[in-house]
C-alpha cells in the first residue's frame, strides 16, 4: 500500500475544508440576497415537500426544511413538529442547528425530540401525539435544518402547498412534488398563483411546483384575508380511505353522503337509560325547537370542551355513549352527542363541517375535500336554519358569535353534503346602546349610574362578564372599556343575560375621582366619558391590499350629566356634527337643558365590507374625526 505524498495529502486536506465552507457559507446569513431580508423576521431558505400516493390505503410524505431566524419574532417560524397517530408512523425526524457564520451549533435526532399528546385535558384523544423540538435561541440570526419523514395510511387528506406562509417572512426557495402511483384521479386547485414566480412543470401523474425569491409581505391592518392573496394549493383524491374506511366521491354530494354513512357507523348509539332519561325530559313538549332547547340545555350543563380542532385525533366523533361516560369532548364528539340527543327525541338535525375563527373563512364550493376546522349542529327550521355551538356551556340556544357566523359551511345529511351559509349578524344588529346619568361635583369627581344594552355581535363580546368573579369583573371595566379613565373605581354591577333575547344588560355604578382639570374658576372635561373612541387607523404611504371592515356595528349614547350647583354652563353651548359617507355615520349633540344640566346624545354607526385600497385614506380619515370629536372638552364655570 503506497503511502499519500504530500502533495496529495494538501489536495485531500484542500477538499475536505473547501467541502466543510462551502456547506457552512451555504447556511450562513451573509449567503441570503439582500432583498430577502427586508421586513423580514425569517427567511424561508429551502422547504421541499414530497407527497407519494402508494395507494389508497397509504401515503409517504417527506419534507425538508430550512429557515434562517433573523430575530425573535421569527422562532415561531421554525415549525419543527411532526404529528401523529394509530394511523401514521413517523419514519424519521431530525434537526440541526447552525449560527450566523453557518457553523454547526446543534444536531438533534429522533431520540431527542419531545414525543407528548398532542391534546390536553382528556384521554380519549390519547393515540394523537406530536414529536417537537424545544430550542431556546442563544443569539440571532440561526438557521434550522429540519427533515422529516412520516407514512400514513389516510388518504382523505393531502398535504398542499402554502409557499407564502404569511407576513414578514421571505421566501428564498419552495417547492412541492406529489407523485401518484396509482390509477386513482387526483384534483387540484391553484388559488392567486399569478401574481407570484412560480414554476410549474406538473403532469396528469404528478405535481412539480417551485416558488423562488419572494420577498416578506408588509402586514396591512383592516384588510382581506391573506388566503385571497396568498397563494395555495389544494390536492385530493377521488377514492381515498379515512381511518381503514375507504370512499370514493366526485362532488360535494356524494362526498358528504360518504361522510354520514362514515359518521354513522355505531357512533351515534346511546345506551337505553340514556334515551329514556332524555325522553324523560321532552314528553309533555310538541314543538321540535322547544324540545331542541332542552337537549341543547340538557348537553351543555352534562359537558365540557376540551380543544381537539377537526383534523386532530382523527374526523370520526368520539362515540355518543363514551361522551355521555366522560362527561367531555371536542367538537365533534359533543356535536355527533347532541345530535345522538336529538335522535333520542325525534328531532332532525345535521353534523355540519366549517372553518371557524374570527377571520370568516367558507368552506369552498368548487372544490370538494376534507376542508374545516371544526363542527357545529344545523336544525333545518322550514328555511330558517338554527345553528348549534356544542362546545360552548353557556352560549344561548341558536346563537353562533364571531368565530362561526357568516361563513360557507358543509352540512350532511343522509341525502349528502350540503352548502349552507350560517347566521350573520349585520351592521346595526350588532348594537350597544348606552344611557347613563352622571353628576359632576365641585372637586372635579364624576359619579354615574349607566344602563349598557348590547345585541348581535356586541352581545357575543358581553356575556362572558357573567361568568367573571367580582375582582375579575372589576379589572375589565377599569382595564379592558374604561382605562381610558384615571382613578375610576366600580361601586356596583348588576348583569342580565336574556338568552332567549340574546340580550346583555349591564348596570354599572361608577366613580372617577378628579375626572375634571380645574382651571382657576373653571373645570375643564371630556363629555364622552364612556364610550369614547381614541383608535386611529393606522397610515400607509403606499397601501397595497384592499380595505376590509370585518364587522358592521352601531352605538347609541345618551348622557344626562349634571354640574355643581355653583357652576354654570354657557347660555350658547350647543354642539351638532354630523358625518356619513358609505363606511357609515357619526353625529354627536351636545345641549344645554338649563344652568346645571347638559345633555350628550352620540351615535357612531360602521358598516362592514369590502373596499379598494385607495378607500383606506379616506376611511382612515373618517375614524380620525370620529376620534376627535369624541374627545371634545367643554368648560363650565364657577359663579
Amino acid at each position: 500500500m503506497k503511502l499519500l505524498t504530500s502533495k496529495a495529502l494538501l489536495c485531500v486536506l484542500y477538499f475536505v475544508a473547501q467541502t466543510t465552507f462551502s456547506q457552512a457559507n451555504e447556511y450562513s446569513y451573509v449567503s441570503i440576497p439582500n432583498e430577502l431580508k427586508e421586513n423580514a423576521n425569517a427567511v424561508v431558505r429551502n422547504d421541499r415537500t414530497e407527497v407519494i400516493v402508494n395507494s389508497i390505503s397509504q401515503l409517504t410524505i417527506k419534507h425538508q426544511r430550512v429557515v434562517t431566524v433573523l430575530n425573535k419574532l421569527g422562532d415561531g417560524k421554525i415549525n419543527v413538529y411532526q404529528h401523529y397517530d394509530n394511523d401514521s408512523k413517523v419514519t424519521s425526524i431530525s434537526a440541526v442547528i447552525y449560527d450566523a457564520q453557518g457553523k454547526k451549533i446543534k444536531k438533534y435526532s429522533k431520540s431527542k425530540f419531545l414525543d407528548v399528546s398532542a391534546v390536553d385535558g382528556g384521554t380519549l384523544y390519547s393515540d394523537s401525539r406530536v414529536l417537537y423540538l424545544k430550542y431556546t435561541p442563544t443569539s440571532y440570526p440561526y438557521t434550522v435544518v429540519f427533515n422529516s419523514e412520516y407514512k400514513t395510511s389516510s388518504t382523505g387528506f393531502i398535504n398542499g402547498w402554502v409557499p407564502v406562509e404569511g407576513y414578514f417572512v421571505s421566501v428564498q426557495k419552495s417547492s412541492y412534488n406529489l407523485i401518484n402511483k396509482t390509477e386513482i384521479p387526483f384534483r387540484k386547485k391553484e388559488s392567486n398563483f399569478k401574481a407570484f414566480t412560480i414554476e410549474n412543470t406538473s403532469t396528469d401523474t404528478a405535481l412539480n411546483y417551485v416558488l423562488i425569491n419572494q420577498k416578506a409581505i408588509i402586514y396591512e391592518r383592516a384588510t382581506v384575508s391573506s388566503l385571497k392573496f396568498l397563494p395555495r394549493l389544494q390536492v385530493a383524491l377521488n377514492e381515498f380511505t379515512l381511518k381503514g374506511v375507504q370512499g370514493k366521491a366526485s362532488n360535494w354530494k356524494e362526498f358528504g353522503k360518504w361522510r354520514y354513512d362514515y359518521l354513522k357507523n355505531g357512533n351515534d348509539r346511546l345506551s337505553e337509560p340514556i334515551r329514556q332519561r332524555i325522553k324523560g325530559l321532552v314528553k309533555n313538549v310538541d314543538d321540535d325547537l322547544e324540545k331542541a332547547k332542552i337537549v341543547y340545555k340538557y348537553m351543555q350543563e352534562k359537558t365540557r370542551y376540551i380543544s381537539v380542532q377537526e383534523g386532530v385525533g382523527g374526523w370520526k366523533p368520539i362515540p355518543a355513549n363514551e361522551v355521555d361516560k366522560v362527561g367531555y369532548g371536542d367538537c365533534k364528539g359533543l356535536t355527533n352527542y347532541t345530535k345522538a340527543l336529538l335522535d333520542a327525541v325525534g328531532v332532525k338535525s345535521h353534523y355540519t363541517v366549517l372553518w371557524a375563527g374570527n377571520e370568516k373563512r367558507d368552506v369552498q364550493e368548487d372544490f370538494f375535500s376534507m376542508q374545516g376546522n371544526h363542527v357545529i349542529l344545523n336544525i333545518p327550521n322550514d328555511g330558517n336554519d338554527v345553528w348549534l355551538e356544542c362546545t360552548s356551556q353557556t352560549a344561548p340556544f341558536g346563537f353562533l358569535g364571531n368565530f362561526t357566523d357568516d361563513r360557507d359551511v358543509l352540512v350532511i345529511t343522509p341525502e349528502g353534503g350540503q352548502i349552507k351559509r350560517t347566521t350573520s349578524y349585520k351592521n346595526e344588529q350588532n348594537l350597544q346602546v348606552i344611557k347613563a346619568n352622571i353628576t359632576i361635583d365641585t372637586t372635579g369627581t364624576v359619579k354615574a349610574k349607566l344602563n349598557i344594552v348590547s345585541q348581535g355581535i356586541q352581545y357575543d363580546n358581553k356575556y362572558q362578564i357573567e361568568s367573571l368573579n367580582k375582582k375579575e369583573q372589576n379589572t375589565y371595566y377599569k382595564s379592558s372599556i374604561w382605562n381610558y379613565n384615571n382613578n375610576l373605581s366600580i361601586d356596583k354591577i348588576v348583569l342580565k343575560n336574556d338568552k332567549e333575547n340574546v340580550v346583555f344588560t349591564e348596570n354599572v355604578t361608577t366613580t372617577i375621582n378628579d375626572f375634571c382639570s380645574q382651571l382657576s374658576d373653571e373645570l375643564l372635561f371630556k363629555v364622552n366619558i364612556f364610550n369614547r373612541n381614541n383608535n386611529t387607523p393606522k397610515r400607509y404611504r403606499n397601501r397595497k391590499h384592499p380595505l376590509k371592515v370585518e364587522r358592521g356595528f352601531k352605538d347609541v349614547d345618551a348622557y344626562e350629566i349634571e354640574i355643581p350647583i355653583n357652576y354654570v354652563l354657557s347660555e350658547t353651548l350647543a354642539v351638532e356634527r354630523k358625518i356619513e359617507n358609505k363606511f357609515g355615520m357619526y353625529q354627536i349633540s351636545i345641549k344645554r337643558i338649563d344652568k346645571n344640566h347638559l345633555t350628550y346624545n352620540r351615535v357612531l354607526f360602521i358598516k362592514d365590507g369590502e373596499y379598494s385600497k385607495e378607500d383606506y385614506k379616506l376611511y382612515r380619515a373618517f375614524r380620525r374625526k370620529v376620534a376627535k370629536n369624541d374627545n371634545i372638552r367643554i368648560a363650565i364655570k364657577k359663579k
